[in-house]
């Protein structure tokens, strides 16, 4: 596990965390379900499915769990936004870099309309008007 001041911890805060908040138990389900973006239920269910069949590696792996997994700390995201960016990055890393190519290249687009208007002798006369008016 990385310290917090490493200069080589990742910026991605999506990790696999416990979360208390949604917790039955130790919060290990509802802490997988975070981290795949689906409902803790599905995860429960699968719980529940292993322990009827599997129950003792389904104890084993719940217990180790609980206790190698870090709490989710309370501030992890600023903003929902961000949240589905840093899970995306992780669960669709491919998807992600086209959606970012695709954000830079309407960047590079707009810059380059505002490049050429600002280059242009209309531009220059609004602003040579503009000046007169002060």
């Amino acid at each position: 596990m990385y310290r917090p001041d490493s200069p080589f911890r990742s910026p991605n805060p999506h990790q696999l965390y416990r979360n208390r908040d949604r917790a039955k138990i130790f919060g290990v389900c509802a802490g997988i379900a975070d981290f795949f973006g689906i409902e803790p239920i599905v995860i429960r269910l699968a719980a529940v499915g292993g322990l009827l069949f599997f129950a003792m590696p389904t104890l084993a792996g719940y217990f180790i769990l609980a206790l190698i997994l870090p709490g989710r700390p309370k501030s992890l995201y600023r903003s929902a936004e961000e949240e589905e960016f840093w899970r995306s990055v992780s669960t669709k890393p491919d998807v992600t870099a086209a959606a970012v190519r695709h954000r830079f290249r309407d960047l590079d687009r707009r810059l380059a309309t505002l490049e050429s208007y600002v280059t242009t002798r209309e531009f220059q006369l609004n602003s040579a008007i503009r000046d007169l008016d002060r």
